[in-house]
């Protein structure tokens, strides 16, 4: 059994490998050519738990369980990352433990991945701008993969600290090239949206935030924060008014976007156009026409975690890295 740090999964998994093998995973759930996956949610004091199960098939069956603790003061008191965990990787067909690994660095990529897999489905293939509302670790990555998709020039940046809004344009900038802007309160926001054909939500935002109204014709929205039931931050009528392509429906159903238009009476789940495996595997069509609005409901799998956790392990093993460790001895 290996065990690989963080700095090892980072150096053993690339944005441009993950993408490729996100994708590969969403095109194998909708062939079936993978286990099903599951999904539960813990309350604690300051935060929860998530925890996410899946399987795919790469050079054999694997099966995947990634834990991460999700408290999101954790920087403002203790100095720590805001979310921590872990995964567990085993042979699908044997229960054969494989791996244990950090699971941050699989987190924020395959979690970009997936946003880069449903643009490049289901945004306008010459959107330029594109206006990123969490100016973390995600929303840095976030940019990053959809720089590789799609041709953009001009990117917003929206949060709640404006240090860290500025910092991040400032950076991001720096490393991709492009013009980077801060937008620092609502008004800025809203000339933000008013201006992008692209735009990507990850934050931990509990109330909606994203107005049907500033949303432009043919616009490509992938709403990443809503991981958990009390997250939202799209209007339920922006939902109901648009195309609507989720991760996994059955997850959505409980803990995403989806989760608060249904509540609302304003959707239902047969209102979904697709999963993003089915388009993938052309099963379902994506983006059909320029002007129609396109939203990814993202509340991030164990499938996209089990790929990226197998593809790390089939290169550890064959470049010979990772600490090998029994537990049986």
């Amino acid at each position: 059994m290996l065990l690989l740090n963080r700095r090892e999964v980072s150096e053993l998994l690339s944005l441009d490998h993950c993408i490729g093998v996100v994708e590969q995973a969403f095109k194998a759930y909708a062939e079936r050519d993978a286990l099903g996956t599951g999904m539960l949610h813990l309350a604690a004091p300051d935060g929860e738990f998530h925890v996410k199960a899946g399987s795919i098939r790469f050079n054999r069956l694997y099966f995947a369980l990634k834990v991460n603790g999700s408290f999101f003061r954790n920087s403002e008191r203790f100095g720590m990352p805001n979310i921590q965990g872990a995964i567990y990787l085993a042979d699908a067909e044997t229960g054969l433990p494989l791996a244990l690994m950090d699971s941050i660095e699989i987190t924020l990529k395959r979690t970009a991945a997936a946003t880069a897999v449903a643009a490049k489905y289901l945004a306008n293939p010459e959107s330029s701008t594109v206006t990123i509302c969490g100016c973390g670790n995600q929303g840095r990555v976030q940019l990053r993969a959809l720089k590789s998709v799609l041709p953009l020039k001009r990117a917003y940046a929206f949060g709640r600290s404006e240090a860290k809004v500025h910092s991040f344009a400032s950076e991001m900038s720096e490393e991709l090239k492009i013009e980077v802007r801060s937008a620092v309160d609502s008004d800025n926001l809203s000339e933000a949206l008013r201006q992008s054909s692209v735009v990507v939500t990850c934050t931990p935002s509990t109330q909606p935030f994203i107005r049907q109204g500033d949303i432009l014709p043919g616009s490509f929205i992938a709403a990443v924060g809503a991981d958990s039931p009390h997250k939202q931050e799209l209007e339920m009528s922006l939902l109901s008014s648009s195309k609507v392509v989720v991760d996994i429906l059955d997850q959505c159903v409980r803990v995403g976007e989806l989760h608060h238009a249904i509540a609302g009476g304003l959707m239902k789940r047969e209102d979904v156009h697709a999963e993003l495996g089915e388009i993938v595997a052309g099963i379902k069509t994506g983006r059909i026409t320029q002007d129609e609005i396109t939203i990814f409901d993202s509340t991030g799998t164990a499938l996209q975690d089990a790929a990226a956790a197998a593809a790390i392990y089939e290169k550890a093993t064959k470049q010979g890295q990772g600490t090998k460790f029994s537990l049986l001895s």
